[in-house]
Formats: structure tokens, C-alpha cells, sequence
């Protein structure tokens, strides 16, 4: 079976494999504190223009999620979220574990706008019973969204000034952030995000590394004592090193951009393809995941060869699918895949 149903179906790039092979022998001081994050985040900073930013590895991209949220919020703030967020439907309720209510707002293309932002953040300015409703007080964006698309540098810098306006906190989920920058219509750098946000975070499972999300706190009043909230939250790896060696080795010569930039190219080939065999796109997206409309009749001739991700049905006759393509996926992949696609 080919797989396009997700992005973290394989292992590891191979660099990050000989890395953890050449190192496996040494010893490495624990949580963290080790050679290897600190190169590591140092060559991540290389990126953003941003001389105060402080990085963190977590293990994975939900626990980036609610401990970053839990850190920045007092018990009584809340979270705006694009009722498609990550945090919103696909974790469990795990902010709401932590106490936190996510106020959900209605998407468009999976993406919230400044002037939605501002409308929830007014409410709450104006009310006369603040002591009896959350106050919102950070705004979690995917980059790119659940559905594969991404915010324009001017969308990004109107909700960043909106967030400025109110004392909102901007944290920006990068668990596909290489996806993002590496799109065709993507105007937007690291730099960018880094500029723009409070915090966001590098993904790694999903992008190359075996797991770990890494971590970027540009406002340093949101860092405070953060290590202690990354073990509170069982976010924090003993061995660290394995995770500060899988990002100094994705970002030492920019390979975390140059992995992804080709899996968002393949998946044009795919979404190219489709287009046509006059195949509708259930929403346009320019990145590796891509969502399409097919006959169920069509799904069936591809359902012997390939897996992918069944989202919703459409009618009695109609399914929307997607098709991910990723750091791993290889060229004759594609083309198997494209050629199977004109024949349907």
C-alpha cells in the first residue's frame, strides 16, 4: 500500500537517523540542558531575526499546545480559535483539561480574521459582568490551517495588530510549518512569524524527525519559568538530546525547508492531476495536504493501492478525501499515483 493519509507515517529522515547512530554512544546531560539543544536552537534563531527568542523542545504537538496555553494564561482567560482549530477538534479536549475555555469561531478556509478577533476581544472590553465570563487572552492560529491554507503576511500582521490593540497573546501551531513557508503562495518567512508572534513553534514529527515540536518564544513575558510548566505537563523528554540533535540536524543547513518546499511540489503534481480529470478540490489548498471530492465509485479503484483520509460525506454518491503528501514521499509515489488518477 502507498500511503498519502498523513505526513508522520515514516520514521526519520535519514541525516537525523546517522546523527542518533553517531552519537549513540556518547553521554549527554538530561532534560535539555545538553550541547545538542543548544546548538540546535541557536541555529534556529539563525532564522528569525529575533535576538531575544528562546527555544524549547517539547515532545510532541499537543503537549506544545496546552502547555504553552496553560503557561500563559491565568485560570480565568480563554482561547479564540477557528472552530477547525487543532486544539478545538482534534486534541481531546486537552485545554479545556487544562482549564482553559476555547471560544470558537467560525471559519473561513479553516482560517479566522482580525476583524473576528476584534468583534470577540470588544465584547469582552465592553461588558459590565467581566467577573462572570472568561476573558480572552491569547489567539491560537495553525500555520497552515487544518485544511492546508495558509495566512498572508498582511492577514498575519492585521491579527497581530489586533492582538496588540486588546494585550492578546499570538501563538502560532507550526506542527506543518515547513509546509507552510514552503508553499507556492506562501509571502511569508520564519522571520515573519517570528516578528509577528508571541510565540509558535517549529514542528518536527510532521516534518522529518522522528518527534518533538520545537518551541519559539519571541515575548519574553511568556518564557518565565516555562521549563517547569514543559515538566509539569509530562512535555519534558529525559534523554533532550535526542531531540536537540533531530533540529540541529533539520536546520544546520536549512534540509527542514528543503524536505518540506518538495513534498508541498508533489502535492501540485497531485492536485494538477485531479484539476485534470475535472475532479474538484473541496477547498484550495496550496500546501501537502490536499482535499479533494470524489465519486465513491473512484474511491473504490483506488482504495486496492492507496490509503488516505476519508474527511465527510458529500451525498450518497460523494465523499471528500485527503491526499498528504510529505518530507518522505518519493517521486514514483507520486507518478504511480497521478497515473492512476487519469485513469479513473
Amino acid at each position: 500500500m502507498i500511503r498519502f493519509n498523513n505526513d508522520y507515517s515514516c520514521g526519520a529522515h535519514p541525516q537525523i537517523l546517522k546523527a542518533l547512530e553517531d552519537t549513540n554512544t556518547e553521554s549527554y546531560g538530561g532534560y535539555g540542558l545538553d550541547i545538542w539543544c543548544e546548538k540546535a536552537a541557536a541555529e534556529i534563531k539563525k532564522y528569525l531575526d529575533c535576538p531575544q527568542a528562546e527555544v524549547h523542545f517539547l515532545i510532541g504537538g499537543t503537549q506544545a499546545n496546552f502547555t504553552v496555553i496553560s503557561a500563559a494564561l491565568r485560570p480565568y482567560q480563554s482561547v479564540i480559535c477557528a472552530d477547525s482549530g487543532h486544539i478545538h477538534v482534534h486534541e481531546t479536549g486537552a485545554v479545556e483539561h487544562c482549564g482553559h475555555k476555547i471560544q470558537a469561531l467560525p471559519n473561513t478556509d479553516g482560517k479566522i480574521t482580525a476583524a473576528q478577533i476584534a468583534e470577540e476581544a470588544e465584547l469582552y472590553r465592553t461588558s459590565g459582568v467581566k467577573e462572570h465570563i472568561t476573558q480572552p487572552k491569547l489567539v491560537y492560529l495553525s500555520f497552515p490551517t487544518e485544511y492546508g491554507t495558509i495566512y498572508s503576511k498582511q492577514e498575519l500582521e492585521e491579527i497581530g495588530t489586533v492582538c496588540r490593540n486588546y494585550g492578546l497573546f499570538l501563538f502560532i501551531d507550526g506542527a506543518r510549518l515547513g509546509y507552510g513557508l514552503g508553499s507556492v503562495k506562501a509571502d511569508v518567512t520564519i522571520a515573519d512569524i517570528a516578528r509577528i508572534s508571541d510565540v509558535f513553534y517549529c514542528g518536527g514529527t510532521k516534518c522529518g524527525a522522528l518527534f518533538g515540536e520545537a518551541v519559539v518564544f519571541t515575548n519574553p513575558e511568556l518564557c518565565v519559568d516555562f521549563r517547569s510548566y514543559i515538566k509539569q505537563n509530562g512535555a519534558m523528554l529525559a534523554k533532550g538530546w535526542l531531540l536537540g540533535l533531530q533540529f540541529y540536524t533539520l536546520f544546520k543547513d536549512g534540509l527542514y525547508f528543503e524536505i518540506t518546499k518538495r513534498a508541498d511540489e508533489y502535492a501540485m503534481q497531485i492536485k494538477q492531476a485531479f484539476a485534470e480529470k475535472s475532479i474538484p478540490s473541496y477547498i484550495e489548498s496550496f500546501t501537502n495536504q490536499q482535499f479533494v471530492v470524489l465519486e465513491n465509485s473512484m474511491l473504490k479503484k483506488l482504495d486496492d493501492k492507496y490509503v488516505y483520509e476519508y474527511e465527510q460525506k458529500i451525498d450518497e454518491t460523494h465523499s471528500c478525501v485527503r491526499f498528504c503528501t510529505s518530507w518522505s514521499t518519493k517521486e514514483e509515489e507520486v507518478q504511480e499515483l497521478i497515473r492512476d488518477i487519469r485513469q479513473l
